[in-house]
């Protein structure tokens, strides 16, 4: 038994499995990062880049100044080259302003693929913007201006409840302090029956029509695991709930785990040792103290 503990595969395998626990929390840290950026940069950053890309080619287009201005034009020895590109005498100038637009085209395409601080504008345009609009909604004009485009969107057949529900959450999230303490409160509530406890966040008080049937009533989401962002939303009386006195992050990476993750201040016993611990101290045998016979 020892010959194949102290074997090359059980030795390898042992500190495989703890180099793979060092490296593999900080690699998916970097990846699930990386991902973040990568869904920004596709799906906010590159459509407004786009249409600033757009903006510049169109002003260079209507107004040849501009590209004068910037220095975005091709000299005397690129045009006799463009036009030789397209097939044309170097001496006919009839085709210069489409060959002129197509130049400053491909210049400004070339600055958002060669330059990574200008792939950044996009980026920048969008905090902006939603800075912006967060100071002016802030003034009187500017809660006037939105209070219409919110009516004019839940005038729409279809958009109306997508917004409605999307507004909701929205404002579950990112509204007022009271509505983010009440989310902040981790409780655990006896689900899917009697004697099974699960963990949860109380989200707020029960709707008008169950506090009728269950006075006292508060609404828990219970959720899932591995995928905490997925789970169930119950309605039970606030008697009936235990307040934890634990973090949301914990609760998360309780639920997360499957209970693994115990929060410090809620372990009953010392956690047992990972599979490789228990291979080494099989490997060094039983303590050797104890080994003799008492005299």
């Amino acid at each position: 038994m020892s010959l194949r503990s102290n074997s090359p595969i059980a030795h390898f395998r042992r500190f495989f499995l703890r180099g793979l626990a060092v490296v593999l929390p900080a690699t998916l840290t970097l990846w699930v990062l990386v991902q973040a950026y990568l869904w920004i940069d596709r799906s906010i950053a590159e459509p407004i880049n786009s249409s600033i890309r757009y903006s510049l080619i169109q002003l260079y287009g209507h107004w040849p100044a501009a590209g004068e201005a910037t220095g975005v034009i091709p000299s005397p020895e690129e045009l006799v080259s463009l036009r030789t590109e397209a097939g044309l005498p170097i001496d006919d100038n009839t085709q210069d302003a489409d060959l002129i637009f197509e130049y400053q085209a491909a210049t400004v395409n070339s600055w958002w693929e060669e330059h990574f601080l200008v792939r950044m504008i996009g980026l920048v345009v969008a905090i902006s913007a939603v800075y912006v609009a967060g100071r002016l909604v802030g003034g009187l004009v500017g809660r006037a201006a939105y209070r219409w485009f919110e009516r004019l969107l839940t005038s729409l057949p279809v958009i109306k409840k997508i917004y409605a529900w999307i507004k909701q959450i929205v404002d579950f999230l990112f509204g007022n302090q009271d509505k983010k303490m009440k989310f902040n409160r981790v409780v655990a509530a006896e689900y899917p029956r009697r004697g099974i406890w699960s963990v949860g966040f109380q989200t707020g008080e029960s709707m008008k029509s169950l506090s009728a049937k269950s006075a006292d009533s508060v609404t828990v989401f219970i959720p899932s695991s591995p995928t905490p962002f997925t789970g169930y939303t119950i309605t039970i009386p606030r008697k009936d709930i235990i307040e934890l006195p634990i973090s949301v992050e914990e609760a998360i990476g309780f639920a997360i785990s499957g209970g693994v993750l115990r929060p410090p201040s809620e372990r009953i016993s010392p956690l047992p040792a990972s599979p490789s611990e228990a291979e080494s101290a099989t490997l060094e045998g039983p303590d050797r103290t104890d080994s003799g016979p008492a005299q």
